[in-house]
């Protein structure tokens, strides 16, 4: 909810994730950089916001990265309360605060919540982001699908300097088995120019991953279906094109353009794995029918801003978003695609892609309110455009319909300062009208090929958020907040489900939307070198989403749905000149409503398809000198899932890794040296461990000791 979030605390590897974002008066007088988070749609320091934030700065980003290779991964890795990755494409279970996060690039969403195909982690290289937003909890501050918070990319900026600029890249990747078909690499080159009141700035990044293997020096098993960034090739491309209106008004043009193909070297081995004594599933060489899966996405938007327009802050932004990811085919005929009157039933192969397009418009404006000490203003509206289909591209047949998504959506803050700071109140509302219009359309045939007459449910409400902070003490803050958020259930796997005749759309309940609140308590201290935080959060839906696993598709139901969970951060700079050392806790408790009818009482535990294991980070990092250094360990805790519905084989078992990073600026160029998984445990991811309990295709071990070497040079 408030936190400072000074100059230091970016740069400073932030594993206590969930602690608040603060900045006070006292910030700017000893002279730290207050940090302004964008995705929360103001200019005032974070103490002002009834947020809890969060931030991933321009170093600790580029260590993750060396590390890892993905925004995703770095984000999971620092933040207790986020989701292990699954180390795929699909990132399918990674959720937030136990609900799904909406993914952003400078504030436009990357998410397709309408038919989820769960590729927003993988939109833009890292090489392209200066550092990354995380607003936890459920809000409304970006509209659609921010149900478990919002994890905000923000790109490289401006030129400040005249003439020209740039960054190159050049890294190195190898398995400790330094096995030929395990080796990667990654080229990237950024150059700016600015001359007087215009600047351009332009860059690729290309990237090729080798298998991936465990830590028995085994061939980790592709999901060929759902993706792979092991066995893949990946561009990004980005660009930044500014002019200066006038001494503060600036208009600027962002392009991007990313594109993720699997390679198709290699075929999971069928039956390979063995749960009870823990074998995972492998893969060998081998050409997967269709084409590979692929992940492509293309954003543009122009914006206009004026901080100093008639005393105030103007913001407005137009933006188009437009992605086609590519699912990958089975070998063995999904039931689902299979059609008589086609191909007699299982011989017919398919593939799906979703297709999505957005487009879209943001202004707001915000101000002191004149003859009201403290008290500032922010006035805006939202307005959001989406059409989403998944085709079968083998066949051209229609999976999910056309389905067109329309908000529109006002809204107002206000934030007062009383008592110079010692208690600061804060909170606004937004109108949220929204439109969901389906055509008639005819399900396949494996759900009986039935007629669904089209429709166009609506939804209007209004969302609420607001909080108090009070400091009674310089670097001593206790805080409350409720914040809601919305989106709308996966609509793509309920209608291609539909098997029923007679469904009409428009009185189809299990469309309406998620609605879903976030409360948090909290206290935390930051005086001199102790930076503390215990923060308690609870929400609930009355009609949340929960995925089942039904003949190898997962479906969905409309269930209430209560989460509740505990952080506990602490970090400290040690008497050693340049050495920090943290750590952070997570614990999660979710349950949702499992009789049949629901009672609306929850009774049974959400599975590892719908929340995150209990976790606890702790790490060290160096930086003096040319010199810099982190070592981190995630201990991911094991834990039963129990209730009315229970699946014993189904039990996480837990698991820890650590990673290494050392940096030395050359003068001419930063060297870099990565290791993840630095004692190369043998693991099994948490998605494999707790979902599928039947399913020896997709038993994945975690990635095995991996190094890389890099070069970073900037100019």
């Amino acid at each position: 909810m408030v936190r400072r979030l000074s100059l230091e605390s970016v740069l400073i590897p932030l594993v206590c994730a969930a602690s608040p974002a603060w900045a006070d008066d006292a910030v700017a007088d000893s002279g730290e950089a207050e940090i302004v988070v964008t995705a929360a749609r103001s200019v005032l320091p974070a103490s002002a916001l009834p947020l809890t934030v969060d931030v991933v700065g321009t170093e600790e980003l580029a260590q993750q990265a060396a590390i890892s290779g993905s925004v995703v991964d770095a984000v999971s890795t620092l933040t207790p309360s986020f989701s292990p990755t699954r180390q795929k494409l699909s990132g399918s279970g990674e959720t937030l605060r136990g609900r799904s996060p909406l993914y952003a690039i400078n504030g436009i969403p990357q998410s397709t919540p309408l038919r989820d195909g769960s590729r927003d982690g993988f939109t833009i290289d890292p090489f392209f982001v200066d550092r990354v937003e995380l607003i936890f909890g459920s809000n409304a501050l970006q509209g659609i699908g921010a149900t478990g918070g919002v994890v905000n990319q923000v790109t490289v900026g401006a030129p400040k300097v005249e003439g020209l600029s740039g960054r190159a890249l050049v890294r190195g990747t190898a398995d400790d088995g330094s096995h030929g078909d395990g080796f990667g690499g990654k080229v990237a080159g950024l150059l700016s120019w600015k001359s007087g009141r215009s600047d351009a700035t332009a860059g690729a990044a290309y990237e090729a991953r080798g298998a991936f293997y465990d830590a028995r020096g085994r061939r980790i098993g592709v999901d060929s279906t759902q993706g792979e960034i092991q066995d893949s090739k990946a561009l990004s491309l980005f660009g930044r094109f500014g002019y200066e209106l006038g001494d503060t008004a600036r208009l600027d043009l962002i392009l991007s353009r990313f594109e993720l193909k699997g390679d198709g070297d290699y075929v999971a081995v069928a039956n390979s794995a063995d749960r009870a004594r823990r074998i995972p599933t492998t893969a060998v060489r081998g050409d997967p029918p269709g084409v590979p899966a692929t992940n492509r996405t293309e954003t543009a938007s122009l914006s206009l801003t004026d901080p100093d327009l008639g005393g105030g802050n103007f913001v407005a932004q137009i933006f188009f978003n437009r992605s086609r990811d590519t699912f990958g085919g089975d070998p063995t005929p999904i039931a689902t695609f299979q059609d008589p009157r086609i191909a007699p039933v299982g011989t017919l192969f398919d593939q799906s892609q979703n297709r999505s397009r957005k487009y879209g418009g943001k202004i707001s404006y915000e101000r002191e309110v004149p003859g009201i000490p403290g008290l500032t203003a922010i006035a805006g509206f939202d307005a959001l455009f989406d059409k989403t289909e998944q085709r079968l591209i083998a066949t051209g047949r229609i999976w999910v319909p056309p389905t067109d998504f329309r908000s529109l959506a006002p809204f107002g803050q206000l934030n007062l300062k009383l008592f110079d700071g010692k208690l600061r109140l804060a909170g606004g509302a937004r109108w949220e009208n929204v439109k969901i219009t389906i055509d008639d359309f005819t399900t396949l045939y494996s759900a009986g090929s039935t007629a669904v007459a089209g429709g166009s449910p609506s939804f209007s409400d209004v969302l609420f958020n607001g909080g108090v902070i009070v400091e009674p003490a310089p670097g001593i803050r206790a805080y409350a907040s409720y914040a809601e958020g919305y989106t709308v259930p996966d609509v793509g796997r309920i209608t291609r489900s539909i098997n029923r005749p007679g469904v009409d759309i428009d009185n189809f309940l299990d469309i309406s939307p998620i609605v879903s609140n976030n409360r948090e308590v909290g206290v935390e201290a930051k005086r001199g070198p102790l930076d503390a935080s215990v923060a308690y959060f609870w929400s609930s839906s009355d009609k949340g989403q929960l995925l089942v696993l039904n003949g190898g598709v997962f479906d969905v139901q409309r269930l209430r749905v209560e989460i509740q969970g505990l952080e506990v951060n602490l970090g400290v700079q040690t008497p050693i000149p340049g050495l920090r050392v943290s750590a952070g806790y997570a614990h999660i408790d979710g349950r949702y409503d499992s009789d049949t009818p629901p009672d609306g009482v929850v009774d049974t535990d959400l599975d590892g398809a719908n929340i995150s294991p209990d976790r606890l980070n702790l790490a060290a990092s160096y930086a003096r000198g040319p010199f810099t250094a982190r070592l981190q360990t995630q201990f991911y805790l094991g834990r039963s899932f129990t209730g009315k519905v229970r699946v014993p084989e189904n039990d996480f078992e837990g698991y820890a890794v650590a990673d290494a990073y050392l940096g030395y600026d050359t003068g001419l160029g930063q060297l870099t040296f990565a290791v993840q998984n630095l004692f190369d445990r043998q693991y099994i991811d948490y998605s494999s461990d707790t979902t599928r309990a039947g399913d020896r295709s997709r038993f994945f071990a975690g990635r095995g000791r991996t190094f890389t070497l890099g070069w970073d040079y900037r100019f």
